[in-house]
């Protein structure tokens, strides 16, 4: 694997020197210990795990002028469980799933082929002060994790936050506003037309953050992309204003799927606040499963320490409740660097 990775990254180097391309090997490792009972668990477990801030992933990126303002480029990045090697963020999870696309930018925006994030990812990391923590996020969990316990709890998000198989074109910056719209194909034999549609948006005005997107899902992910069985409907709108003494973030989203009756209605609040070479971090969301008369309810504080631009290390607790469910307390601390 090592000699793998090690001759392709001399390959790209060597395509990027030959036509004067910039290629970076980059990536973030992310570990923490501690001890994670989510609600419904039966028992507590104690771990030391990968991404507790941040999903660990490393890869390749390069871009080539081609002058007149049009730039060619390429991602292709891996996840990776550093806390003992195994690639990927689950079994079977592709070996670039977290982007393997090649992109054409200018003035009109970026067009880019391959797979990328999906709709939903970047806004719900952007409006959470915990930002892609899929350990101790409140919002991210809810949205993105599904539960193998007692509580049988199902992620909101319709298809994966990265989509396979997808057409995305980026429009331009325009006064603060950016927007995204993302095709993705369903490539199976007699799929009759099943797809995955999406957009999102971005505006940043200062200290004030807007963002939101809306999907509508055939499609599973990640690899080839099965049909799901049902057509699911999400989307969510978030808000954050940074106050210099205090950063407020706030989102709200609904998500439904054609064959279950009911929705999914997500509302998050949460803060920032800088103290010494750090921030305070606070975030709380609720899922209400209207059909079924459920509620999550989860809670998540911590500090995050800043070593240096790369390097910090966190602390977090966190409060898991859910209807009918036992209830489940974690905490953990780690470091996370980025390279």
């Amino acid at each position: 694997m090592h000699r793998k990775l090690l001759t392709l990254a001399a390959v790209l180097c060597a395509a990027g020197a030959h036509a004067q391309s910039s290629v970076q090997i980059t990536g973030l490792t992310d570990v923490y210990a501690g001890s994670i009972r989510m609600a419904g668990d039966a028992g507590r477990r104690t771990v030391v795990n990968s991404g507790g801030m941040t999903t660990s992933w490393f890869g390749f990126t390069g871009t080539e002028d081609l002058g007149g303002g049009l730039k060619a480029g390429f991602a292709l990045t891996s996840f990776i469980q550093v806390d003992d090697g195994t690639q990927g963020r689950f079994p079977g999870d592709t070996f670039f799933s977290r982007d393997a696309n090649v992109s054409l930018s200018g003035g009109f925006g970026t067009l880019r082929l391959g797979r990328w994030m999906a709709p939903n990812f970047l806004p719900s990391v952007l409006a959470n002060p915990l930002g892609d923590s899929f350990t101790f996020a409140p919002l991210i969990l809810h949205m993105n994790v599904p539960l193998f316990n007692a509580s049988g709890w199902q992620a909101t998000t319709p298809s994966d936050t990265g989509w396979s198989n997808q057409i995305a074109y980026t429009t331009p910056d325009i006064g603060g506003f950016k927007a995204n719209l993302q095709y993705q194909f369903g490539e199976q034999a007699g799929d009759n037309g099943k797809k995955n549609v999406g957009a999102n948006f971005f505006y940043f005005g200062g200290p004030l953050l807007l963002t939101g997107y809306y999907e509508r899902d055939q499609i599973a992910n990640p690899g080839q992309g099965a049909y799901l069985g049902t057509t699911k409907k999400d989307w969510m709108l978030g808000a954050a204003y940074d106050f210099t003494v205090v950063k407020p973030y706030l989102t709200y989203g609904q998500a439904e799927a054609d064959n279950l009756p009911g929705k999914a209605k997500t509302l998050q609040l949460g803060l920032s606040a800088p103290l010494g070479a750090g921030k305070v971090l606070a975030s709380w969301a609720r899922t209400e499963l209207t059909a079924a008369d459920v509620d999550r309810k989860t809670l998540t504080v911590g500090y995050d320490y800043n070593l240096s631009k790369r390097t910090d290390v966190y602390a977090m607790l966190m409060n898991d409740k859910i209807t009918r469910q036992s209830t489940g307390n974690s905490f953990g601390v780690g470091i996370r660097h980025r390279f």
